[in-house]
């Protein structure tokens, strides 16, 4: 009996060592699977699911940026319109013929497409850190600054890649696959790969979670609060860059309204995924689960027509607010 007593005591205590906002995406996630299994009898299938998975590509690529600002105690409202800024910055450049060979131009296009997607993250990080602006003043206002100069650049109207031959090239990488595999999803697992190993197995993710704990703390134990919170911006940004770089070849282009409340599901998807608003947490996998589910739940609403599909964002912001008082409510038993 003694031993029994013993077994079961341990059981309870490895319950009570889960993390339960860790765990709490996957489960919502198979939930809804379970959910859409019921909703139409099409949802289970695998092109629906690498379907799903491929469209939410931009959001859960840009939202492993957003578990890094918002894990280091930041926020980022600007990175819808930095998607439209930077992907019309390389439309028009891959419309100026300045380079002959349409293999060179892409490539070069590629590399201007990060590094400018680095210098709108760099510019949001030294408003923040450097100018010692609040994050969502900061970002609110650079996401004027994105969006209008967006605006500007198409004149009110769009900005189309016209060059044939870069279109065919560049097609496959959002409507090719790898050994069946479609090349966003790819990109995703990459991605979240990338940034789960610095989140977790560096320095530099320490100081992250660090700063975003207690800033104070982290300052007074010698870690740069200030570069440590720059430099997640700049990956915000590298995140929007590749989320572009899958973005041109799917529509090949650009307008005013491109990405517009994309910031709205990105921060839904790193809160649903157990990252704290309040920073100090930080949970790359979570997000990505949370992007899914967010197109999911769209998936869903579009197959089953139960509700309208034009109601997702007032469903995505009623979802967040639901996070939110989830994840207060697993604070307060922990």
């Amino acid at each position: 009996m003694t031993d029994i007593a013993a077994t079961n005591e341990k059981v309870r205590k490895s319950w009570k060592d889960i993390d339960l906002r860790a765990v709490a995406p996957f489960v919502a996630l198979a939930l809804l699977l379970v959910l859409g299994a019921f909703a139409n009898p099409n949802f289970l299938s695998i092109d629906n699911l690498l379907n799903v998975a491929t469209r939410s590509a931009f959001i859960a690529i840009i939202a492993v940026g957003a578990t890094f600002v918002i894990a280091a105690g930041g926020l980022d409202l600007s990175v819808g319109s930095m998607v439209a800024f930077v992907a019309s910055l390389a439309i028009l450049f891959m419309n100026s013929g300045a380079i002959a060979d349409s293999s060179i131009m892409l490539a070069t296009a590629l590399g201007l497409t990060i590094a400018m997607g680095a210098a709108c993250g760099l510019a949001n990080g030294l408003i923040t850190t450097a100018w010692r602006i609040e994050p969502f003043i900061a970002t609110l206002g650079t996401m004027g600054i994105y969006r209008g100069l967006t605006t500007w650049l198409s004149q009110g109207g769009a900005i189309t890649l016209r060059e044939p031959e870069i279109q065919t090239l560049y097609r496959p990488a959002y409507f090719g696959s790898v050994l069946g595999v479609p090349v966003p999803i790819i990109a995703i697992l990459v991605t979240a790969a990338i940034g789960a190993f610095v989140l977790h197995r560096t320095r530099y993710g320490r100081h992250v979670l660090a700063v975003g704990s207690n800033e104070d703390v982290a300052r007074y134990s010698g870690i740069p609060v200030e570069r440590v919170r720059t430099i997640t911006y700049i990956i915000q940004g590298l995140c929007v860059a590749v989320a572009c770089l899958l973005y041109i070849p799917r529509l090949g282009s650009t307008s005013a309204t491109t990405g517009l409340m994309w910031e709205l599901q990105a921060i839904t998807a790193v809160v649903i995924g157990g990252t704290a608003l309040r920073g100090g947490v930080g949970r790359i996998w979570g997000t990505v689960c949370g992007a899914f589910i967010l197109e999911i739940v769209g998936n869903i609403m579009l197959l089953s027509n139960f509700i309208s599909e034009y109601l997702i964002v007032a469903i995505q912001g009623a979802i967040i607010i639901i996070a939110m008082l989830v994840q207060r409510s697993l604070v307060r038993k922990s």
